[in-house]
C-alpha cells in the first residue's frame, strides 16, 4: 500500500498525533512515555508562548487505515533572526515530533515536512526540534541501552539511518555525560574546591523557593550571558520564562539549584532536577484518575537513583579562567552531597552539552564522567 500523508486537523487527528508516539515504541524497554497532557500542551498555541514567535504544522502518515509515523515543521522567527554561525539565521526551517514504522514512512514524512518549509520561504531544514531547542533536540544516535533522563528524548537506532537516507547530514552533536556521584571527586578537584572554600570572595549558596521570581531572574540573566554566543541559543520571552518557571517551580528543590557569588555579585549557577521519569514511568503518560496524586505523593519526599544538571553557567567574563572551573567544581561539589544525603541518588547525568563546548566537556571529563548519550541534529539544504 502507498504511504499517505496529511495534515493534522482538529482534535481527533491532534490525539492521534500524540498517541502514536506509544503505537511508534511498543516493546522498547528504555522508552518512557511522556505525560499526554504536556505533550498536548506543548503543541496548544493557546497554552505555550513559543507560538507566539512561531509556527507549526503537524503530519501523519497513513497506509492501509493505520497510522505509520509523524513530523512536526516549524518556522521559528527567533532563529531566523540568529547569526548563521550560531545555527541559525535566515531560511532555516526546523522538524521534529518524528516518529516512522520504516523507511518508506521516514521519507514520505520528512519530504512532507520540507515541502511546508519551502512553501514558507525556507532554505535549510534542521532538526529533529520538537519543538525548540529548549524542549527535546537532536536525535538519539548513541546510548539506545538505558531510558533517557527527564526532559531527554528516545528513539529507535533505525531512524538515523532514515533520516541520512533522506539526504541530511550531521550539523551538531549533543553530549550527555554519566558518572557514579557515590564516588569522591578525584583528588585534584578536592583540592580546587577545598581552595574555593578558604577564599572569601566566593559564596555558594542554594536558591531561595521563597523568592522563586527573583531567584529565576538572576539564574536565566546568567544563562543569557552564559549561553548568548553558544551554538543553537535562542533566548526565552518573558512569556516563555513565566510559562517555564510555572511548569518547574513544583519540582525545584532548594539544595539542588546552587547559584555562585563573587564579591556578592551572583556569576554562576547549577540546576539539577530528579530524574522524574522514574516518578512517571508507570504512569503510561496518565495522571487522571490515579496518576496526579501518586505523582504528587512521590514528589514530598523524593527518593531517585539518578540526577540530571540541565542548566549550568559561568558568566562569560569569566569564561576560559582558573576560576569559572572552580566555581563550577564546587556548584556540583554541593549538590553531589546533598543528592546523596537527602535523595539517595547514586548516578549522575550532566548535559547535554555541544560537542564544541570544550571547557564543559573539560570539566565534565575532569570529573571522571563518560559520554553515554549522543544526540545529533541534522541539517540538509532545501
Amino acid at each position: 500500500m502507498t504511504t499517505t500523508i496529511r495534515r493534522v486537523e482538529g482534535a481527533a487527528d491532534l490525539k492521534a498525533f500524540v498517541d502514536h508516539q506509544w503505537t511508534a515504541n511498543a516493546g522498547d524497554p528504555h522508552w518512557v512515555p511522556p505525560l499526554k497532557s504536556e505533550v498536548h500542551g506543548l503543541l496548544d498555541p493557546r497554552a505555550n508562548p513559543w507560538f507566539d514567535h512561531a509556527e507549526a504544522a503537524l503530519f501523519l502518515a497513513e497506509r492501509d487505515g493505520r497510522i505509520v509515523g509523524r513530523v512536526s515543521a516549524q518556522v521559528d522567527r527567533l532563529v531566523l533572526a540568529m547569526p548563521a554561525d550560531q545555527g541559525g539565521g535566515a531560511g532555516t526551517g526546523h522538524w521534529g515530533m518524528f516518529e516512522a514504522a520504516d523507511a518508506e514512512a521516514a521519507a514520505a514524512l520528512l519530504g512532507a515536512a520540507e515541502d511546508w518549509l519551502r512553501a514558507r520561504g525556507m532554505t535549510r531544514a534542521m532538526g529533529p526540534f520538537s519543538l525548540s531547542i529548549w524542549d527535546e533536540p537532536g536525535l538519539l544516535v548513541k546510548g539506545h541501552d538505558h531510558a533517557p533522563t527527564v526532559m531527554m528524548g528516545h528513539h529507535k537506532a533505525a531512524y538515523q539511518e532514515w533520516v541520512e537516507a533522506a539526504g541530511y547530514g550531521g550539523a551538531k552533536d549533543l553530549y550527555t555525560y554519566e558518572l557514579d556521584i557515590t564516588q569522591t571527586m578525584p583528588p585534584l578537584v578536592q583540592r580546587i574546591i577545598a581552595m574555593g572554600e578558604k577564599n572569601p570572595r566566593i559564596r555558594v549558596r542554594k536558591v531561595d523557593k521563597s523568592r522563586f521570581d527573583a531567584e529565576a531572574a538572576i539564574i536565566l540573566g546568567l544563562l543569557n550571558d552564559a549561553w548568548g554566543r553558544n551554538w543553537g541559543f535562542v533566548p526565552l520571552t518573558d512569556a516563555e520564562i513565566a510559562y517555564a518557571g510555572k511548569k518547574l517551580k513544583p519540582i525545584v528543590f532548594e539544595d539542588l539549584i546552587r547559584i555562585a557569588e563573587l564579591d556578592g555579585e551572583p556569576v554562576a549557577f547549577m540546576i539539577t532536577l530528579p530524574d522524574l521519569n522514574e516518578f512517571t514511568r508507570d504512569l503510561d503518560g496518565r495522571l487522571f484518575p490515579f496518576g496526579w496524586a501518586k505523582l504528587l505523593w512521590r514528589l514530598r519526599n523524593p527518593r531517585v537513583r539518578t540526577m540530571r544538571v540541565p542548566l549550568m553557567g559561568v558568566a562569560s567574563r569569566l569564561q576560559s579562567t582558573r576560576l569559572a572551573s572552580q566555581l563550577a567544581f564546587m556548584l556540583i561539589e554541593y549538590i553531589r552531597r546533598a543528592s546523596i544525603e537527602r535523595y539517595g541518588a547514586t548516578r549522575g547525568e550532566i548535559g547535554w552539552i555541544l560537542d564544541d563546548n570544550l571547557g564543559m566537556r573539560a570539566i565534565a571529563e575532569t570529573i571522571e564522567s563518560h559520554v553515554n548519550r549522543v544526540y545529533r541534529l541534522y541539517e540538509k539544504p532545501l
